[in-house]
């Protein structure tokens, strides 16, 4: 094995221990997911910054009105943390390191610094999955009572919503495409908030044809979903894409064997047929190198 490939699992392997623990911790998996960015990074740095904040934090809870009164001013104010509206496709927003140099982010990031910067300081925030626009949610009474719930829009400077808000807010980006549910507005869990993190960060590198970033990011993907249909997919594709034709055929042949056991959508049943000719192409082309 090339000491890359050694490096990669090692990072594969870090990952999937972090983001599978049962620790609320949310900084460590972000941080071994920035590396796939910079490789270079030492998380330790990091996580001494988010510790230092979260002490700061939690000696504004007693000198303003409420947790979210205080979070809320030394994040958003003292510390300047904003949503990124003009790039908002610019990766380094959905990595943890470059979203606390720069002060800038997407939602999910902005809710991780928020999320971990209450918890050292002593307050719990959860994240809400929302579509198109990951929010947080003080949970002030029962997890199942939305009515009890607080609900905070971390790219808005913190902006409080109700339950009617989201709903807006659904609009605005799903317009009619999407219903409301009030399942959208249970708190997310772990392992559901690194999976949005690296299925952005994904489709971004992917779009900008950085096909070999975007196979690192499926690996921690599927480091968490190992059974994930689109990821095994999608990780032939993209080793195709690099000329890695073992890891190709392997990978669709998994989604292939996998994929055939349900009964899909017509769509699906395309899709496959799609693939079957990769495989067919990729078998040939793997014998030949034999």
């Amino acid at each position: 094995m090339s000491t890359a490939n050694l490096l990669a699992t090692r990072l594969v392997d870090r990952f999937r221990e972090a983001a599978t623990s049962p620790d609320p911790d949310l900084a460590t998996p972000a941080l071994l997911i920035a590396q796939v960015g910079y490789p270079r990074l030492d998380l330790a740095t990091y996580l001494n910054v988010l510790s230092d904040m979260g002490t700061a934090a939690a000696s504004q809870l007693f000198a303003r009105a409420g947790p979210i009164d205080a979070l809320n001013h030394y994040l958003f104010t003292h510390q300047g943390f904003t949503g990124n509206t003009t790039h908002y496709e610019d990766p380094r927003n959905s990595f943890l390191n470059q979203v606390l140099e720069r002060r800038t982010g997407i939602p999910i990031t902005l809710a991780v610094v928020y999320i971990e910067v209450a918890r050292r300081a002593g307050v719990r925030v959860d994240g809400v999955n929302f579509p198109a626009h990951f929010l947080l949610r003080f949970p002030f009474g029962p997890e199942e009572d939305h009515g009890g719930a607080v609900f905070v829009d971390p790219f808005n400077r913190g902006a409080v919503m109700s339950e009617t808000d989201c709903r807006t807010l659904l609009r605005q980006h799903a317009g009619q495409a999407v219903s409301f549910e009030p399942g959208m507005l249970a708190p997310a869990t772990k392992l559901q908030i690194l999976v949005r993190m690296l299925s952005n960060l994904k489709r971004i590198y992917v779009g900008m044809r950085s096909f070999q970033t975007g196979l690192a990011l499926t690996e921690l993907l599927l480091a968490i979903e190992p059974s994930a249909l689109a990821e095994l997919r999608d990780r032939g594709l993209l080793a195709y894409h690099l000329s890695d034709f073992t890891t190709a055929l392997r990978s669709l042949e998994a989604y292939l064997r996998f994929a055939s056991r349900g009964e899909g959508a017509a769509s699906e049943e395309d899709d496959r047929a799609e693939i079957w000719k990769h495989v067919k192409a990729l078998r040939r082309r793997v014998a030949s190198l034999n």
